[in-house]
């Protein structure tokens, strides 16, 4: 007979984690409803590559601004999409992702319109959307988890999947996809949509400040405690 496992260790050190990033950076409020539509977080994620957030939102409300819906977007000419997202750090591959993502949703839906996504459990909206062009885990797991979908999928960009590795909580080499699968089975069956959101934004922050590419300044970090690699540059 198998014995049960028992409780997964990294549980543990993920609800420490979050207190420690609260403690350090302060709650963070989600964003405002109108950037909450899963279209819009589509949109977003799409042309994001790179870029800061609040670049990628301004671009992201200029595309609607200029077009008025999101199939008049998929329908615009490629250069001008070029022009519009030059603030983005690639704005050619933007253009063209975008154009082929909204275009394959207008085909599929007959309409920019992730509504169907709400009938979906989780797993299964994700691989839906993960078939679209331009879409990959990140993507789909924002769509899922910082819209208005709700959902407890957690968004894993470069800083958040670099911390995880380096604390010894997923593969030191896993992408993305495996490092999601890796590290969902552990997140705090406790907490809601929202605050998925937030840890991943407090990651984020986290990785921007002291857990870097490169040069991290581990003797800084609120987590260094909690982190394989924090406590071997310790020694």
């Amino acid at each position: 007979m198998q014995l049960p496992l028992g409780p997964d260790p990294r549980t543990d050190v993920l609800r420490r984690l979050q207190a420690l990033l609260v403690q350090r950076f302060g709650r963070i409020e989600r964003a405002a409803a109108e950037w909450r539509r899963p279209e819009w977080v589509l949109v977003q994620g799409v042309i994001g590559a790179r870029t800061k957030s609040p670049v990628s939102n301004a671009a992201t409300d200029r595309l609607l601004a200029r077009w008025g819906s999101w199939e008049a977007v998929a329908q615009a000419p490629l250069e001008e999409l070029q022009a519009e997202l030059s603030t983005q750090t690639y704005p050619a591959i933007a253009a063209e992702r975008l154009k082929a993502s909204l275009s394959a949703l207008v085909e599929q839906r007959g309409a920019v319109d992730l509504s169907h996504l709400a009938e979906l459990e989780t797993g299964a909206a994700m691989d839906w959307l993960e078939r679209l062009p331009g879409i990959g885990r990140k993507i789909a797991a924002g769509i899922m988890n910082a819209s208005t979908l709700d959902r407890r999928a957690i968004v894993l960009d470069g800083h958040h999947t670099r911390i995880l590795q380096r604390m010894g909580l997923v593969p030191p080499k896993a992408d993305t996809k495996r490092a999601f699968d890796a590290i969902m089975p552990a997140m705090p069956e406790e907490w809601s949509g929202a605050e998925f959101d937030e840890h991943h934004l407090l990651m984020k922050k986290l990785g921007q400040t002291w857990c870097r590419p490169s040069a991290p300044q581990c003797g800084k970090c609120p987590a260094q405690s909690l982190c394989e690699t924090g406590r071997k540059r310790a020694v």
